[in-house]
């Protein structure tokens, strides 16, 4: 019966999605519409999709493994983040708006030059179509588990599931749905973490009956190994959350005021999230829940199962559902880097500017769509052979992608934001030198050059290697791929004239803050808090009306608890809006 409630309510989940993207359909009417909400949007849109792009069904399958085998150890990636976020809103998010424009590519041209708008454009789409395609594969894995589906089948139809909205719907669709994910996963996840630790009988019985070091995990022969990592890992998350290349989420903010709040808003949450979202796995590991006995034809994966299995076996029928639609969206909005910003970079940095120059608004709207699926379909097809690989772990998968393939992208987009006097060939240059290095660190170092190196008495464990080479990696690209570029200063002969005008536009830019008046688009503020609005509350109702699943009391009032928060957060919306309507009305009369 409980299958059978929990496909109906994924069926109901994404009907409300595609309304999500019918309503704000006319919010875009040009590509900056499309790619960035016009510049339009609000704190709470904006630190909700921020927040979100670092979240995804791998947080609740390879992430969750990880948390199932090693304790805490996982949490320390989701406090980089939050640490990222923090240094977002202490400095860095306002000044990426200030940047003013409607790509992120457009600002490496301002900077860098035109030769490096090409080159940033196409050698950053694959790693945004690897990572989509990672958690693409994360949701099937989750799909197919627990409902028997084939996982190239999963595959394909969610890939296309998610490619008809992301593309239908644009950026404004996107990003309010990401605020509905937002809202719906945190009050669901709490609510798990809530069980898990009344299941428990305390916190503590969950750490002291951990089957390992709660803190360290388990085959771990060297402390000093996942101490680098950790500093690594803080390296690699600051620099991914704070450099050009990932600004892009921030572009969408109608001033510096409401970009610095989303800022807060996602730090906020990726510091809270970690002790809420792995509490049912580290509860599973202090049980004794045996994945492997339980899902046996997933054999190495099997512990990304265990926040999953602990839905199934210990909240209410219709939680699973509940939960698995909400991951469903947010591997939507993951894969929006794949698809719409890609998109963007294609449109507005190359057919725009080689192909058609003097193309119409109406036309570039069009290819960008047209775009946005030929790329979508990419993320698809990497999926499936992200799924072949049956002995890579997807924690692994995802920390080799950051530090080996990510990273050396960002180094010039982080460290050009603040050096001014650098050749333009300062940038692909060091996109060749991260290249190197990357070659090095994931081809050339094993882990015997490792231990026969540094003369190691005990042989590393696949986990100490697996963090090592991460943090080799993470390391290897600060010292030499970060020094390499910071040495081009020495070559610095001036620019242009021309140049030089772009590249002083990019740095005033960046310390002009962008500001609106109290009453510049009431209109929009309204309609957006509107729209959210009364979307919220009916999930809220929605919601609460599962309390007439066939459940004991308990389970009935876990869904009115969760259906009441997600109900309050749209009422406070559509408060919000008769607040700045009156204000405005006693301005407009002092």
């Amino acid at each position: 019966m409980s299958l059978d409630i929990d496909t109906v309510i994924i069926g109901v989940y994404f009907l409300f999605l595609i309304a999500i993207g019918w309503m704000f359909r006319t919010f875009t009417s040009n590509t900056s519409d499309y790619f960035r909400g016009g510049g339009k949007m609000l704190w709470w849109m904006v630190g909700a999709t921020s927040f979100m792009t670092q979240f995804s069904a791998w947080t609740f399958t390879g992430a969750a493994g990880k948390a199932y085998d090693d304790g805490f150890a996982v949490a320390i990636i989701f406090m980089a983040n939050a640490f990222g976020y923090l240094m977002n809103y202490l400095y860095f998010a306002p000044r990426f708006r200030q940047l003013r424009v409607i790509t992120v590519i457009q600002a490496i041209r301002l900077r860098f030059g035109k030769v490096n708008e090409q080159v940033f454009t196409w050698s950053g789409m694959p790693n945004s179509v690897i990572s989509a395609g990672i958690w693409l594969n994360g949701l099937a894995i989750v799909a197919s588990g627990l409902f028997g589906y084939d996982m190239e089948t999963t595959i394909i139809i969610t890939g296309l599931v998610v490619l008809f909205m992301s593309v239908t719907g644009g950026s404004w669709a996107v990003i309010a749905s990401d605020y509905m994910q937002m809202v719906i996963i945190m009050s669901v996840t709490i609510t798990c973490a809530i069980v898990a630790v009344y299941q428990a009988g305390g916190a503590t019985n969950i750490v002291e009956n951990f089957p390992v070091d709660f803190f360290i995990g388990d085959n771990i022969n060297y402390l000093s190994i996942f101490a680098i990592w950790g500093f690594c890992i803080f390296i690699k998350q600051f620099s991914i959350t704070n450099n050009m290349l990932n600004s892009y989420r921030y572009l969408a903010a109608k001033d510096s005021k409401n970009v610095r709040k989303a800022g807060l808003l996602a730090c906020v949450l990726m510091t809270m999230g970690p002790f809420i979202w792995f509490m049912p796995s580290w509860f599973m590991a202090s049980e004794g829940v045996d994945l492997g006995a339980l899902y046996p034809e997933a054999g190495a994966k099997a512990a990304d199962f265990a926040y999953m299995s602990f839905v199934e076996l210990y909240m209410p029928a219709g939680m699973l559902g509940l939960l698995i639609s909400a991951m469903f969206a947010a591997t939507m909005s993951s894969m929006d880097s794949g698809l719409n910003r890609n998109s963007g970079i294609f449109v507005k940095n190359f057919y725009e500017v080689i192909l058609r120059p003097n193309a119409s608004e109406k036309e570039l709207v069009l290819v960008s769509k047209i775009s946005s699926t030929v790329f979508g379909l990419a993320i698809i097809g990497f999926a499936l052979f992200i799924n072949s690989l049956k002995g890579l772990s997807l924690f692994d998968a995802m920390m080799y992608v950051g530090a080996l393939i990510g990273l050396p992208m960002t180094i010039p987009a982080l460290l050009g934001f603040f050096i001014r006097k650098t050749p333009d060939w300062s940038a692909w240059a060091t996109l060749i030198v991260g290249g190197i290095v990357s070659y090095l660190v994931g081809v050339v170092m094993t882990a015997e050059f490792i231990q026969n190196t540094f003369q190691l008495d005990t042989a590393l464990t696949g986990r100490e290697w697996a963090d090592l080479k991460v943090a080799v990696g993470i390391i290897s690209h600060v010292v030499i791929t970060g020094g390499f570029f910071v040495s081009t200063c020495l070559f610095y002969r001036g620019h242009s004239p021309e140049r030089q005008v772009e590249v002083d536009t990019f740095f005033t830019n960046r310390d002009t803050p962008v500001v609106t008046g109290k009453d510049e688009q009431v209109e929009v503020d309204n309609r957006q808090r509107n729209i959210l609005g009364y979307l919220i509350i009916v999930a809220g109702l929605g919601v609460t009306l599962m309390f007439l699943l066939p459940n004991p009391l308990w389970g009935r009032v876990t869904f009115v608890v969760c259906g009441g928060i997600i109900l309050a957060i749209g009422l406070v919306l559509i408060g919000s809006i008769q607040k700045t309507t009156n204000s405005s009305k006693k301005e407009e009369y002092a």
